[in-house]
């Protein structure tokens, strides 16, 4: 337990739910021998632990329990059942400007909040400068705070939370609030806090940044845990829960009855030895029963086994996936993570406009070759394989759709999250330069220079 900032076990909270307000009172004279009232379970034996210096994600779809678990963990709200062990002081920021005086000024809020958060006065004034300086909102902060617009409250509210030397820091959804040179400032300090051994809870519904900042997460769906692990593969089974309700009907009907093939041959495309690859079903899979990918393997551009490259080579990724039910246009990708789990590379046959059939049934294989030119910093890179559908009508008509209305056709059918590291070192020397970019991309551009050189005067003597 001395690794262990926050452990749940059979987490339960239970509401009654009354019709009317007359039947609470008629629930309160009959003292249990009659219900008046219906029950709803927001939390359901939900069980989990958070470790000290780690950043968790708290995700699922609205309704699914994550503001009532946040209370509850905060000890703003009493469980109905199941036990909850606190090692550490709790800054949560569970809504916006929650805690404030909307009469008082910003100062005045930052001192009164300071002292409900447990800080001495002589705390409160050595960090006071430090939280208006975060802050950032000028001469609003002596400003009485119902002045400020949603965006200053929120500044004002984390700067606050983030100075208190919590060993635990919960954020529910308030940095969606802020701009995004704000936000950059709100994660620099999370990840300064989380280095120096503080737990970080996160809600959020952007998945980019659970993957990015959260090691592990909880998926929860109405009220009950779905999955506790790999952030990266939390976020994939969200995504699965955000899937068209008619998805199997609509991707599965009469309407894609008619088996088509592609009509561009590439039998003769190289395929490596079966020896080479790696079996995929060792690996976890999020799928929705449709599909399974079966084995995969990575090479260079010549064909080699290796997973170690030089800036700018080749790697080729051959994947295989089993449909176990009949789909329409097939669509294969591959996905880099960096170290800091920030996708730096996802593309796939809907970018590159592949030619595909209408329609796959069920018992076939889809074989997927794919290579991407490495121009990436040096370091470790996690790679993801995926495999989703999209109807044949959205999918010839992709260039009219908004890039929103064409994802919203997309059915993911199955990933392998993590299935595998490639590493990247220097790219081998040419003309003295060992590097050929700075930071996690080399995107493609052009660079010229123009010149206006002014000729130093010459005078006689």
């Amino acid at each position: 337990m001395s690794e262990v900032a926050i452990k749940v076990e059979n987490l339960s909270k239970c509401y009654q739910i009354y019709d009317k307000p007359y039947d609470r009172l008629l629930q309160m004279l009959v003292r249990g021998r009659k219900q008046y009232f219906h029950e709803f379970w927001a939390l359901r034996d939900v069980s989990f632990e958070v470790k000290k210096g780690e950043t968790f994600g708290i995700i699922g779809r609205n309704g699914s329990g994550k503001s009532t678990l946040l209370q509850i963990l905060a000890g703003t709200l009493a469980q109905t059942n199941g036990d909850v062990i606190v090692n550490g002081r709790i800054a949560a920021l569970l809504e916006l400007g929650s805690g404030f005086n909307p009469e008082f000024t910003g100062r005045e809020n930052v001192l009164f909040n300071g002292r409900i958060l447990g800080l001495s006065e002589k705390e409160i004034e050595t960090r006071y400068h430090q939280i208006v300086e975060f802050a950032d909102i000028g001469e609003f902060i002596n400003q009485p705070v119902k002045t400020y617009s949603s965006g200053m409250f929120v500044r004002l509210a984390f700067a606050v939370q983030a100075h208190i030397d919590a060993s635990i820091v919960i954020i529910d959804e308030a940095l969606a609030v802020g701009d995004i040179f704000f936000r950059q400032k709100c994660y620099t300090r999370l990840e300064q806090l989380r280095d120096s051994g503080a737990a970080i809870l996160l809600v959020s519904h952007a998945m980019t940044e659970v993957e990015q900042f959260c090691e592990r997460a909880i998926l929860l769906d109405h009220g009950s845990k779905k999955f506790w692990g790999s952030a990266t593969e939390a976020t994939k089974r969200y995504y699965l829960q955000h899937q068209f309700e008619d998805a199997e009907h609509r991707f599965q009907s009469d309407e894609y009855s008619g088996e088509q093939s592609c009509s561009d041959d590439k039998s003769s495309t190289f395929w490596p030895s079966d020896a080479l690859f790696k079996q995929a079903l060792e690996f976890s899979q999020v799928d929705n029963g449709w599909a399974k990918c079966t084995r995969f393997v990575i090479c260079n551009e010549f064909g080699n086994l290796t997973n170690s490259f030089a800036q700018g080579e080749t790697a080729v990724f051959y994947y295989e996936f089993l449909l176990s039910k009949p789909i329409a246009v097939p669509l294969g990708g591959v996905v880099l993570q960096n170290s800091r789990g920030i996708n730096v590379h996802g593309k796939g046959s809907l970018e590159y406009g592949e030619i595909t059939p209408d329609y796959l049934p069920a018992d076939s294989i889809i074989r997927c070759r794919q290579s991407i030119e490495l121009k990436l910093e040096v370091g470790e890179y996690s790679y993801e394989l995926g495999l989703a559908t999209i109807d044949p009508e959205s999918y010839k008509n992709m260039s009219k759709l908004s890039h929103e209305n064409l994802f919203a056709h997309i059915v993911r059918i199955c990933h392998v999250p993590n299935a595998g590291v490639i590493s990247i070192g220097c790219r081998k020397i040419y003309d003295k330069t060992p590097m050929t970019h700075h930071g996690v991309a080399d995107l493609p551009g052009d660079f010229d220079f123009e010149f206006q050189i002014k000729t130093p005067e010459i005078h006689a003597i």
